[in-house]
């Protein structure tokens, strides 16, 4: 799926955004997915790269990095890591598994950083006097890590009140379902006015439910499935707005061993 984003638009369709924030106070609510939308998971995938080398004496997959991940493909990511393509084959079971274990987890998600700008303009949104709903498909579970990162980085905290985390209840309901129960808790809680998240199925569900709202993309990665983003849903790589106070990422906490 080509990229839909133009760097041009970015300031406008924030800025945008940010009016509606305040033209929504005090009830209205942002709605903000996390993976791949204002968190970045790639240091969590490499770091389980690197642990799965060190377990399998594969020495090779110890400088794993971030920018190996172009997406969800495991095995494209063991290829840009190091790994021959006959290595890749014979690894690729027992990473799945490795990984699977993993990945869903407070200790690996503690590795996560922002996209750039997004602690801030999660920010600028409640100071502009919408309320925040964190909307993620990560397990309850995950709360732990998913709060140490939002404390680390600066992101307005989830108080009940007005910034709530809402989580997928377990893994056994799959994310469209998960975020389709989401929708009904958040009409609950008051009107929407900003949905964002990566995923073309999650956006364009938002944009249909609540057709009142602005619905914007984030263009990053997503599960490879054949599911366009719908035509009037602008498109934006980041969060950086000129005007806003952002701070780089701080580098990420090591994983216990």
């Amino acid at each position: 799926m080509p990229r839909r984003a133009r760097p041009g638009e970015q300031v406008r369709i924030l800025a945008g955004a940010l009016a509606r924030a305040r033209a929504a106070a005090p009830d209205g609510f942002a709605v903000f997915d996390l993976d791949s939308t204002l968190l970045d998971n790639r240091p969590r995938q490499a770091r389980i790269v690197q642990d799965f080398g060190r377990a399998h004496g594969l020495p090779v997959l110890l400088g794993a990095r971030p920018e190996h991940w172009r997406g969800w493909d495991l095995r494209a990511a063991l290829l840009a890591a190091g790994l021959t393509a006959g290595e890749v084959r014979r690894h690729d079971a027992p990473f799945r598994r490795f990984w699977a274990e993993r990945f869903f987890t407070s200790a690996y998600c503690r590795l996560d950083v922002p996209l750039p700008g997004a602690a801030a303009f999660v920010g600028a949104v409640a100071a502009a006097g919408a309320r925040v709903a964190y909307v993620t498909g990560r397990p309850r579970w995950m709360e732990d890590g998913t709060l140490e990162v939002f404390r680390r980085f600066g992101f307005v905290l989830p108080d009940g009140i007005r910034t709530h985390l809402l989580m997928k209840p377990g893994d056994a309901l799959a994310d469209d379902d998960w975020k389709a129960l989401a929708r009904a808790e958040v009409d609950a809680l008051g009107p929407v006015v900003l949905a964002f998240d990566n995923e073309p199925a999650h956006l364009n569900a938002y944009a249909r439910a609540w057709p009142d709202a602005l619905a914007i993309h984030l263009d990053t990665d997503h599960s490879s499935r054949p599911i366009e983003v719908l035509p009037w849903i602008p498109s934006v790589a980041d969060f950086q707005v000129p005007g806003l106070s952002l701070e780089a990422p701080a580098e990420p906490d090591a994983v216990g061993r």
